[in-house]
């Protein structure tokens, strides 16, 4: 019975196999086949052969390979045995695949090594792939187009950049030249200095600091008109208009800041005070340039009109007037929400008056100038060496008894200088017909110090002898020379509280101003 069953299993299994054979179409082979193996050999195989499962089949297989030293195609072929249940790419019925360009395969298992002798045709590839650097894996395509596309935003960038910066250079260069309304919107709309001062914020405290910035870049420097121990000043135009520029040196930095800081003062803009039109630091890493741009007044200052000018009494009344009335501005604290507080000049002297065409006085250069604030009862004293002009120094300057925590003593002190100024203006006026009865121009102590005296000499002449200058007797003659000749003499006296403050004289000299024009009439 046994042996009738393994009989029975053993014929089962072999029909089976045949079967299989069969339908798979792989000959009538029944057992494993011997193929020859070049490139495809198991680890077992021996002698270039290989022996493969029941089924199997042996191929032979070719690919075109790209060799890239020499940018070229070779054929390369493979032997094998390749397993039934394969389903890689080396498939039987490979070659029957027309696309299938540079490689084909081809199986048998008829015989062993039937595959040694089979040899299997391909497309052979008519234009070798380029040799790139890359990797080939990477669609080249797509490559390109990226390229591309990087290169065309980056030259569009580049291109707008330059454009831009281009209309830009190109209006900065239109904004230097004369006339040019198109250089910023808050300029665009005005003619002239005056009208752009018009349209400021109405606080007085002067110009927006862009707008200042881009008047100091627009201006055109034409002669140098002076020159003094803080600078040098030039006349410059802006849009054709003449303006004053004082360029000051660099150890003068405090100066300047000074300055600027006080003509910025809310409600500083008056007529008897020089109008400030711009500030600005200009320079690179060797040079700076601090520039303060203001109205530009023909006639010069003072001191220099004085010298060859003679005055009549209304025009000696004229510039009297409006230089106390610059002074009492400066010193009258005006209160509200956006208030000016009182300012002290404390270098008052006819060098720093400037004459107007009009023949009026405007008070410029504030580098020493302090500020009272009452809130506080802080008096804001700018950190200068400077220390004024000796000639036009108040005793309490020079005998260094000065209160510098009381306001008002640096506003007394204002008030003898400007004692001196109108002594300076009355020796030019003339009386009766005769021009020449006016004295010649003179500083004051001329008779009693040099040009340049020092501080100790001052202070023997105005402290301890006491000496004032001369008064002519010919001034008694005419009322205007008579009343200024006793104003200057109380604004000059030894005691601060006795002289008189810059309202006073104002109104003094007001009330003498229209005492004259009622003669006249």
């Amino acid at each position: 019975m046994a042996a009738m069953v393994g009989s029975s299993d053993w014929g089962g299994k072999a029909g089976l196999l045949l079967g299989l054979s069969v339908v798979l179409g792989q000959g009538d082979s029944v057992s494993g086949v011997v193929c020859y193996c070049d490139g495809h050999c198991p680890d077992n195989a021996e002698n270039g052969t290989c022996i493969g499962q029941i089924g199997s089949q042996c191929f032979s297989a070719v690919e075109e390979v790209y060799i890239r030293e020499t940018n070229t195609f070779e054929a390369e072929r493979t032997y094998g045995c390749l397993p039934p249940d394969e389903q890689g790419f080396m498939q039987c019925k490979g070659h029957l695949v027309p696309h299938r360009q540079g490689k084909s395969i081809l199986c048998c298992n008829n015989t062993d090594l039937c595959n040694k002798h089979l040899n299997p045709n391909y497309i052979v590839r008519s234009t070798p792939r380029p040799s790139l650097g890359y990797d080939d894996t990477i669609p080249t395509i797509a490559l390109i187009v990226s390229i591309t596309v990087c290169l065309i935003v980056f030259l569009l960038i580049v291109t707008f950049v330059y454009l831009r910066f281009k209309r830009r250079e190109d209006r900065r260069r239109l904004c230097l030249m004369q006339n040019t309304h198109n250089c910023d919107p808050y300029l665009a709309n005005s003619g002239t200095l005056q009208e752009l001062i018009d349209q400021s914020s109405g606080s007085g405290s002067g110009l927006p600091l862009l707008v200042q910035r881009t008047i100091a870049k627009q201006i055109q420097m034409v002669q140098s008109i002076g020159k003094g121990r803080y600078g040098e000043v030039w006349l410059a135009r802006w849009r054709g208009e003449k303006v004053a520029v004082k360029v000051f040196f660099t150890t003068e930095e405090a100066s300047w800041f000074r300055e600027t800081e006080i003509y910025q003062t809310v409600l500083m803009r008056h007529e008897n005070i020089l109008g400030f039109i711009a500030a600005d630091i200009k320079g690179t890493g060797s040079w700076t340039q601090m520039l303060l741009i203001t109205d530009y007044h023909e006639n010069g200052s003072l001191h220099d009109y004085l010298q060859t000018h003679v005055l009549d009494t209304s025009s000696l009344l004229s510039l009297a007037l409006s230089a106390a009335s610059g002074v009492a501005h400066l010193h009258t604290e005006i209160f509200g929400t956006r208030g000016k507080p009182a300012i002290s000049h404390r270098d008052i002297k006819s060098k720093n008056i400037l004459v107007k065409r009009n023949g009026q006085c405007a008070i410029a250069d504030f580098g020493l100038a302090v500020r009272y604030i009452s809130e506080s009862n802080e008096i804001d004293i700018a950190p200068n060496t400077r220390v004024g002009t000796r000639r036009y120094m108040a005793p309490e300057v020079l005998d260094e008894s000065l209160n510098t925590t009381a306001f008002e003593s640096f506003k007394m002190a204002d008030m003898y200088s400007l004692g001196l100024v109108f002594w300076e203006m009355c020796r030019r006026c003339a009386t009766g017909d005769k021009l020449s009865t006016a004295e010649d121009y003179q500083l004051p102590y001329f008779d009693c110090v040099h040009s340049d005296p020092s501080f100790e000499d001052m202070h023997e002449v105005v402290c301890i002898k006491r000496i004032r200058p001369q008064i002519p007797t010919r001034w008694q003659s005419e009322e205007v020379l008579r009343t200024l000749a006793k104003v200057m003499q109380e604004c000059w006296h030894p005691n601060p509280v006795v002289r008189l403050t810059a309202l006073r004289v104002k109104k003094t000299l007001c009330k003498l101003d229209a005492d004259s024009t009622v003669k006249i009439v």
